[in-house]
């Protein structure tokens, strides 16, 4: 029998992890959810280098601070807020782009022990999405995964392969030394004071545009220099989401924000 996954601490939006089990869950179903609660209050996504092409449409890239950073989508500029989601979980706008790691949750890979070499695929127990429903997908059927259940465990592992590059990314990103603290104004008609934001950061273009030849072709053949350039044109979508926040009530004091 499968033991629960040991880790210090959980991922976000997941208050426990679970691995799936043909015999402990084999009349599991699942019932597709319209609305996603555990979204509306977080304003900060972690996203995988694969999505900064579609992201950038729609909110801005950035990186979370710390030496261990990693990519961020903004949907709201304060903690708390989330300019595409309402208070139910509802999505705001029926064609905004949703970041993969929310729709991979409430599944996830994660090693059972330490040091175990393989992933198992594993779910949060207290997600209302499945459990012993009377209606549903069935997750296994004669004690084997059903075609619901390898697509989720497909996608899951497509995650955690966008997940290698991601970390790949970054590591370039760090020996390059090519990023800085950021630094947003924004400054509403009529405001006395801008809003500041900090506690992020972003690529210095300027050392990016300083880098040699060589450098840059081999960031544009490895498809590097594409995805900071996505990350940079989406920046300016600070201002579309702190617009939605006033629009929607949910704007901070005129005071500096970190």
């Amino acid at each position: 029998m499968a033991s629960a996954p040991q880790q210090q601490s959980l991922p976000l939006f997941y208050n426990g992890l679970e691995p799936l089990s043909s015999e402990l869950h084999a009349n599991y179903k699942i019932q597709p959810q319209e609305t996603a609660p555990f979204l509306a209050n977080q304003h900060a996504i972690p996203v995988t280098v694969d999505e900064f092409a579609l992201i950038q449409r729609f909110m801005p890239i950035v990186f979370s601070s710390g030496d261990d950073s990693v990519p961020l989508a903004l949907m709201g500029m304060n903690e708390g807020v989330n300019v595409f989601v309402g208070d139910n979980g509802e999505l705001l706008e029926p064609n905004i782009y949703v970041p993969a790691y929310v729709r991979r949750y409430p599944y996830m890979l994660a090693r059972l022990r330490p040091d175990a070499q393989e992933l198992s695929l594993c779910f949060d127990p207290t997600s209302p999405s499945l459990g012993e429903f009377d209606d549903g997908q069935a997750l296994f059927e004669d004690g084997q995964p059903t075609e619901v259940t390898r697509g989720i465990l497909a996608f899951a592992e497509s995650f955690e392969q966008a997940g290698a590059r991601t970390q790949q990314f970054m590591a370039e990103l760090r020996e390059m030394d090519l990023l800085m603290d950021g630094e947003m104004s924004i400054q509403p008609e009529g405001a006395t004071q801008p809003f500041i934001y900090r506690g992020f950061q972003m690529v210095n273009e300027e050392k990016l545009n300083d880098l040699r030849g060589d450098q840059l072709r081999k960031m544009m053949k490895s498809g590097m220099l594409p995805l900071l350039h996505a990350h940079l044109f989406s920046l300016s979508l600070m201002r579309d989401v702190f617009g939605r926040q006033l629009q929607q009530g949910k704007a901070p004091q005129p005071e500096f924000v970190n």
